[in-house]
């Protein structure tokens, strides 16, 4: 039996290895508002609420490590995110893995105790006022690391087949919309300069 998230048995994982394809290929982790960079902004938001931070990223690994943050690559190319995932999961060493794709635009740390209540053993994916959010979840890594094995396996890189799999309960968050970073109007809408 898993036991519920507390910080000293919960990694947050930030996914920064996608392609950018929207945004000409442009780095969404280092995207700075108000002069703080995505992924950082994430990291100082939730570090006091896990024990350890990673960054699943591909490329820039030097400029991950000049801030102090640990990076793992993807293990398995070209499945989409659910390369970063089984990279994540496979490089945690606690119970738990929270992940965060680093486009979000609004990412309260209240949305950790929300996934907790309803995580039970199998882990808990975040449902905002667009619907799904299956990047938006926490993780039981124990449970989680065999049955992404068995989806590269099958040729299924569906994170929602994955969560569906392992029995992740969706948590509704009325009022809750996160944003992505994903078209040059987002970066707009964002107050992100030079789009």
């Amino acid at each position: 039996m898993t036991a519920a998230p507390t910080a000293d048995t919960l990694t947050l994982g930030l996914l920064a290895g996608g392609r950018a394809s929207r945004l000409g290929g442009r780095d969404k982790a280092w995207l700075a508002r108000d002069g703080v960079a995505q992924v950082l902004r994430l990291q100082q938001a939730f570090a006091p609420r896990v024990t350890r931070v990673l960054v699943s990223a591909n490329t820039a690994l030097e400029r991950y490590a000049a801030h102090g943050l640990d990076t793992v690559q993807d293990r398995v190319t070209d499945a989409g995110p659910l390369s970063g995932l089984d990279a994540l999961v496979a490089a945690t060493t606690t119970p738990w893995l929270l992940t965060l794709p680093v486009d979000l635009v609004h990412a309260d740390t209240r949305l950790l105790p929300m996934l907790a209540l309803l995580a039970g053993e199998t882990g808990a994916y975040a449902i905002d006022d667009d619907g799904v959010q299956p990047l938006v979840a926490l993780w039981s890594t124990t449970r989680t690391g065999p049955v992404i094995a068995a989806a590269f396996e099958r040729g299924d890189y569906a994170v929602r087949g994955l969560q569906q799999a392992l029995g992740m309960q969706g948590v509704r968050l009325d009022g809750v919309r996160f944003g992505n970073l994903n078209t040059p109007d987002d970066l707009i809408d964002a107050g992100i300069a030079d789009p």
